[in-house]
């Protein structure tokens, strides 16, 4: 399913502070992000609406398993995209930026022909 790039963003930053801090808020998010408090507020109802996220009563953020899985796809194709990139060369704050950007438009099939190039290369 296709989901707007500022969801896919807010969805992977969730799951990088869970990993980093534990218990995700929204404050968490608005630090990381540097976005507004009711900028993330707005996002954070639109996600609960569509059933990506859930928060409890103390405010604490969770991934519902179509929020997850969105989450990881995009995380995943980040971290794979910026090691490429810095094992060509790219600077890692340059490759960090533009992985952020390519995550979101690169296909599936051209993402995973990259993997599997990059896979090849790795193991001669």
């Amino acid at each position: 399913m296709k989901i707007q790039e500022s969801s896919e963003d807010y969805l992977e930053t969730i799951l990088m502070l869970k990993e980093r801090i534990g218990q995700v808020r929204s404050i968490d998010i608005v630090n990381e992000m540097g976005y507004s408090k009711p900028s993330v507020s707005i996002a954070m109802k639109k996600l609960r609406e569509n059933g990506y996220i859930q928060m409890d009563s103390n405010g604490y953020i969770t991934l519902l398993d179509a929020g997850l899985e969105i989450a990881t796809q995009t995380y995943d194709r980040h971290k794979f995209l910026a090691e490429f990139l810095m094992s060509i060369g790219v600077t890692k704050e340059t490759a960090l930026a533009d992985a952020c950007k390519i995550e979101h438009d690169i296909s599936d099939e051209s993402y995973e022909c990259l993997k599997k190039h990059f896979k090849d290369y790795k193991s001669k």
